[in-house]
């Protein structure tokens, strides 16, 4: 961190979610979006000036080197999440990586391992999490206001266009609904349930071998959650968390939520809470508080968390039979 107390960020990998998360980025006093990177120039020097950003690099090399940057926030494809990470870590860098960590356990470990060993702040981008609406539910679930849970159900759908491409459907960057989507209704069982007794998925997949919808029961001792995750089809996009005494049900889109209702004894109580921008400020803030007490994991998502969930999926990415080699 520098002498203006600003934590100046990197961005590598400038589509969609970056372009988000930038405009969230703007929103924070202490932050400066400072330098980002494309292997297309032009595409860099568009983003930096849309953003006001300081610089603009050709390379992910020449990012790294800058010591100027405090930590880089990576939204490439899922694909390459590993490496950078790890050279980010390496060239002494915080870092912020996009969800999922990586394509399996074992590459998510080693970005975990680095950064313990450069002693350098690291987080999944789970923005879901971080969200108020999420953490006052975990709040009201965890003081039983509905109960023991019983069940979750919960989805995350949209229809894209297979014949015009995309990474969605190119196996070689990890496409597909499990690993793009998939991860959202699995955090959400994961978040208020823990690890799965037993994982049962099935999926439709394409010629190509990439999953275009996945259905999956993760079954605990005493509860199930029912999730599925399209991206052939459309949906209402709720999350339900019924309990003995009641439910729960986050808004729609649920994972990123405005709010919730509490239903129990026959009547609904709703409850608002707007996000900050479009939502991304929040994981930005608790990167921000992370490393101004100079932790290296956050408390709300550990590294733990994340490797709990990399091995969730990679369960059911073997059952479904999904292969990015």
């Amino acid at each position: 961190m520098k002498d203006d107390n600003k934590i100046k960020w990197g961005i590598i990998g400038l589509g969609n979610i970056a372009n988000q998360f930038a405009t969230d980025l703007l929103l924070l006093q202490d932050a400066a979006l400072f330098a980002v990177a494309s292997r297309d120039h032009n595409k860099a020097i568009e983003f930096a000036k849309k953003y006001n950003c300081a610089k603009s690099y050709d390379s992910y090399q020449a990012l790294f080197l800058d010591d100027q940057i405090d930590i880089i926030y990576i939204a490439t494809p899922h694909d390459s999440h590993a490496e950078l990470s790890i050279k980010a870590l390496e060239n002494g860098k915080h870092v912020l990586c996009e969800k999922p960590l990586s394509l399996s356990t074992k590459d998510a470990m080693r970005m975990i391992e680095a950064s313990r060993k450069h002693n350098k702040f690291f987080m999944e981008a789970f923005w879901t999490r971080f969200i108020p609406s999420v953490k006052e539910v975990l709040e009201k679930v965890n003081q039983g206001v509905i109960g023991d849970i019983k069940s979750i159900k919960a989805d995350f759908a949209f229809y894209a266009d297979e014949k015009q491409g995309g990474r969605l459907f190119d196996k070689n960057l990890g496409g597909g609904a499990l690993f793009d989507i998939g991860v959202y209704p699995l955090f959400l069982s994961y978040l208020l349930l823990g690890m799965p007794k037993e994982i049962m998925a099935k999926s439709i997949c394409n010629k190509n071998g990439i999953d275009l919808q996945t259905s999956m029961i993760l079954h605990y001792e005493n509860a199930q959650s029912i999730l599925h995750a399209s991206i052939v089809s459309e949906s209402d996009m709720k999350a339900t968390i019924s309990g003995t005494k009641g439910h729960i049900q986050l808004n729609s889109p649920w994972y990123i939520a405005d709010g919730y209702s509490v239903s129990k004894n026959n009547k609904e109580e709703t409850f608002s809470l707007p996000n900050s921008g479009i939502g991304y400020t929040h994981e930005a803030i608790e990167c921000h508080n992370c490393i101004r007490n100079n932790q290296i994991e956050s408390k709300l998502w550990s590294h733990q968390n994340s490797l709990d969930l990399s091995k969730i999926v990679q369960d059911i990415k073997n059952q479904i039979g999904v292969n990015f080699s």
